[in-house]
């Protein structure tokens, strides 16, 4: 576990670099393009995962896998990721990106550290102390920004967020669970093998790719 857990940091911390210096600093143009590329390896990737379906050429099956992927990874994430970046708040976008990774990081420690009773038969590894180990871990963000006093609008420890930061925990774990179910259908255990103790950028990124068009919706609908 060690080793693995110090691959995941380590891959995590430069992730979380590469990617806050990027939306910091990026206009408008290289913003897009950029979600484009990450919508094509994760199309790509859920290609690979459904590799043995794709196999047994049923028209409809194959037609549904590269469809679903089409319209979710090329049109659907570039456009939710796109309007939460420039048409909300970059500090809003900052922290679904710190509770997504707080949550996947506090679901693997606390899980593989209590280990108990297992979540779901559709991902054996997940267990019920991951998953409450992801909703604590998911609060942690506002905590040490309000002891570190850099509190903003978004970023703000109060009632409002922490359930925010909860529920975006909930749909992280549910996007987790979602292509966690097709690798077992398929008997993968990994999207790819792109990234150091996370497999393929699929795996690493799977719930907040589900985060973020389900908070897009919520603000479009002026839920939060």
């Amino acid at each position: 576990m060690h080793s693995e857990f110090t691959k995941r940091i380590f891959t995590s911390i430069i992730l979380l670099i590469g990617i806050f210096s990027f939306l910091k600093y990026t206009n408008e143009d290289f913003f897009l393009g950029f979600i484009l590329i990450i919508g094509f390896i994760c199309y790509f990737e859920w290609l690979l995962v459904n590799s043995d379906t794709l196999a047994d050429r049923n028209f409809y099956k194959n037609s549904s896998i590269h469809l679903f992927g089409f319209f979710y990874f090329l049109l659907v994430l570039p456009t939710s990721a796109f309007y939460l970046r420039f048409d909300i708040n970059l500090n809003f976008f900052y922290l679904i990106l710190i509770v997504c990774i707080f949550s996947d990081v506090g679901g693997y420690v606390v899980g593989k550290t209590i280990g108990g009773k297992k979540l779901t038969k559709i991902s054996p590894n997940k267990t019920i102390s991951g998953s409450i180990g992801s909703f604590i871990f998911s609060m942690l963000p506002l905590i040490f920004i309000y002891l570190f006093n850099i509190e903003t609008m978004f970023l703000k420890l109060n009632l409002v967020n922490i359930f925010f930061s909860l529920f975006v925990s909930l749909v992280c774990q549910i996007g987790d669970l979602f292509f966690s179910y097709f690798k077992r259908l398929n008997n993968k255990k990994n999207t790819s093998n792109l990234l150091p103790g996370h497999g393929g950028l699929l795996d690493r990124i799977d719930g907040l790719i589900i985060v973020l068009p389900v908070v897009w919706l919520i603000k479009i609908f002026e839920i939060f």
